[in-house]
């Protein structure tokens, strides 16, 4: 089982709207590494978690979990839609979604709280320059960010 934490801004698409749909294609991913993590890493049952970001108060409010394999993003290929992709082929598409369905809201988890601690201080949204909405995490990096939200 591998572990992520995948952001979304909550004015797009929100913890609530997951708790509500129950699932959801994770579209519109148009960086080539986050595109490669859901094409080549993400397996069935991986565990993300849901990260609010770009927002008064971003962090950590819920676990999701892949339930969908990657396949084809259809905006790409929706012309006028600011998802398009005019190079990507139909044969050979550029971009790809993973399916995410709900597993349970988290109290918030700032940023700036996750900042605070040293154990965390390898996790790929602490680095500099790092904005990827799609980040791979440890082992370690899942638990002890588990044990932070239950207290």
């Amino acid at each position: 089982m591998k572990y992520w934490l995948m952001k979304s801004e909550p004015t797009d698409y929100s913890i609530d709207d997951l708790e509500q749909d129950g699932f959801i294609d994770w579209y519109g991913i148009r960086n080539y590494q986050a595109r490669n993590f859901m094409r080549d890493q993400m397996s069935i049952d991986d565990l993300a978690f849901f990260y609010h970001s770009n927002c008064k108060e971003p962090g950590i409010v819920g676990v999701m979990k892949v339930c969908k394999l990657a396949y084809p993003d259809k905006l790409q290929f929706q012309s006028g839609h600011k998802y398009h992709d005019p190079k990507s082929d139909p044969n050979n598409p550029r971009w790809v979604n993973v399916d995410m369905a709900f597993v349970k809201k988290t109290r918030l988890l700032s940023l700036n709280e996750i900042r605070t601690y040293p154990e965390l201080e390898t996790l790929k949204i602490l680095q500099r320059g790092n904005r990827l909405s799609i980040t791979p995490l440890s082992e370690f990096e899942w638990d002890f960010i588990n044990k932070k939200l239950a207290t």
